[in-house]
Parts: C-alpha cells; sequence; structure tokens
C-alpha cells in the first residue's frame, strides 16, 4: 500500500467511513472501494464483494475471471452511544470497552453524567441528545440504547437513530412502557419497520436481574446484531 493510499485509508476511518481496499494477486495494483458510497462508474461486482466483506467485517479473496483481488476491510470502530448515566450505564460502559468498542454516555442531567460515577476514560457527553447526537453522528458502526425512561431524553435519541443507520437501537423500560413509546414516535411519522427496529424491553431475554446482569444481557444482543445475520439469530436463540 502506497503511502498516499495509506492517508486516504486513515482519513475515512477517522470520519468513522467504512473503505476497502482492493489489490490485484496478479499485479500489485491497489484501489480503493467505498463500498457504501453511491458511485455510477463503480465496479458492480467489485463493489457488492467489498459491501459483504465489509458488513461480516473480514477481509477475504475474491476470485474472479482475470484474476483473483484481495479485499483488505478497514472499518471504524463500532461506537456505542449509551443515553442516560444510570446504574446499567456504570457497568455497561466498561463492558463495551472490554469488548473492543467504544461507549459513549450522553445524559443531560449534570447530578448523573458525573465522572466520579464512570470508569476512567468514558466520555461523558452532558448535553441533550438531539444536539449531542448532531455533533457525534450516527452511522452504520454505530448501536444507541437509551435508559433514562424520561420521553424528553430517551425520545429524540431514538428518533435520531431510527433517522440514521445504527445497526442497533435499543431502549430500556417494560413491554407497557414500549408500547407507548412506540405511540409518541408513531405520532411523530415513524412507521412500524421503523419502530420495529427498536429493541424493546432491551436485551436478551437471559433472566437478568442486577445492574450488571442486564449490561450483559444488553451487549450481548449488541454483539448478535453486529456479528450475525438475521437468519442465524434466530437458530441462535
Amino acid at each position: 500500500m502506497t503511502r498516499d493510499l495509506l492517508a486516504r485509508v486513515l482519513a475515512d476511518v477517522a470520519a468513522r467511513k467504512t473503505v476497502v481496499v482492493a489489490t490485484d494477486l496478479a499485479t500489485g495494483e491497489a484501489r480503493l472501494v467505498r463500498p457504501f458510497d453511491a458511485d455510477p462508474g463503480a465496479d458492480v461486482s467489485l463493489a457488492a464483494a467489498a459491501r459483504e466483506a465489509a458488513q461480516r467485517d473480514e477481509s477475504t479473496k475474491l476470485e474472479r475471471e482475470g484474476g483473483a483481488i484481495f479485499l483488505r476491510v478497514f472499518n471504524p470502530p463500532v461506537q456505542v452511544v449509551i443515553v442516560g448515566a444510570v446504574h446499567i450505564a456504570q457497568s455497561l460502559g466498561p463492558m463495551i470497552r472490554l469488548a473492543g468498542y467504544e461507549p459513549v454516555i450522553v445524559d443531560p442531567r449534570r447530578a448523573f453524567a458525573t465522572e466520579a460515577r464512570f470508569a476512567e476514560g468514558i466520555p461523558l457527553v452532558r448535553e441533550w441528545p438531539d444536539e449531542a447526537l448532531a455533533r457525534i453522528g450516527l452511522g452504520r458502526r454505530t448501536a444507541l440504547v437509551t435508559m433514562t425512561h424520561d420521553p424528553k431524553i430517551d425520545d429524540p435519541a431514538l428518533a435520531a437513530a431510527l433517522r440514521s443507520d445504527a445497526f442497533y437501537v435499543g431502549s430500556l423500560g417494560s413491554k407497557k412502557t414500549q408500547a407507548a413509546r412506540r405511540e409518541r414516535l408513531r405520532a411523530q411519522g415513524f412507521g412500524d419497520a421503523q419502530l420495529d427496529r427498536i429493541r424493546g424491553p432491551v436485551g436478551l431475554p437471559i433472566g437478568a436481574r442486577s445492574p450488571g446482569e442486564i449490561a450483559v444481557s444488553i451487549l450481548s444482543q449488541l454483539v448478535q446484531a453486529l456479528r450475525l445475520p438475521p437468519g442465524a439469530r434466530a437458530s441462535a436463540a
């Protein structure tokens, strides 16, 4: 990989964009493929293979007429936005970091979002979600989970996530709370297909009770959403 090509890769990843380096194994010639960007002049089969590799988060070799091409995937880190600096977030934040992801806590309530309550190095954003998320950005490598039970805080965050490409959207609360939440968001113009993206009650149904156990169930569901296609999730349940 040339220095110029590497610089372009690093710039894309810093901007939280996925990029794939496609290298012709016969000639060594390399080029960039941005699998999720619209490009009318793109090589269709190469773009499709790069998109599939990026979604799997796995580099791969593409065999096709004319020679093999190695597709090296460069995905930005997974970012997990936790809305609500509550007890479960205190457990979930460090777990997310141990899993290799990037946590960020968003909560305008300064009595909750304090450094004393959270592990060192976990970013705390003391802003209202609509302001914070506009600055943070929500993309294909973003997960978001709301935890405050306060519609003034949770609903704007969920609305922003449903308008984005976030791969995981979850919300803490009972089935009754989830039903009320759906009706409020439906009144904002969201349809059933969009509302069905919200995982609520959030987390895998493992009988979790304590904040730590609930955090485990949420992180497990998040990993499942990231790593397993929908068909495989059903068989793994």
